[in-house]
């Protein structure tokens, strides 16, 4: 993870994970309009809601549920799947291989933050932390 070093600025993690949420808020409920408009809804609702409410503590500042880090984890995977995913079926193949490229560097640029969320133990498994 590249730090700049500044507690005010995102570094690169931060910055390629918000890019691809905002492409899976848009890209998402762009998809799904044309079959169905309360889907399309319910799908920025979902991707936006959801790490809304649910965070690992120590990860962000301000927690409303806490959520062990591999729920985190897994609504950043959802994030990054949505945006990948969606940008095929709503825009252009040059459009989507951009955003597809996107979610495989943020999924990259992610790795040291999710091995601090859900360390794993000597067999692979989550290791278990003491509170």
């Amino acid at each position: 993870m590249i730090d700049n070093g500044s507690p005010g600025r995102p570094d690169l993690s931060s910055a390629l994970r918000f890019l691809s949420e905002l492409i899976a808020w848009v890209a998402t409920p762009w998809a799904l309009a044309p079959h169905s408009v309360p889907l399309a809804v319910a799908s920025v609702v979902v991707l936006v809601g959801l790490p809304t409410v649910f965070a690992t503590p120590g990860d962000k500042n301000h927690v409303l549920v806490p959520v062990p880090g591999a729920v985190t984890i897994a609504l950043v995977g959802l994030q990054l799947v949505a945006a990948a995913v969606s940008a095929w079926f709503a825009w252009p193949w040059p459009a989507a291989l951009v955003v597809t490229a996107a979610a495989l560097s943020t999924v990259v640029t992610e790795l040291p933050r999710w091995r601090r969320l859900a360390p794993l133990g000597p067999e692979g498994r989550p290791s278990h932390r003491p509170a």
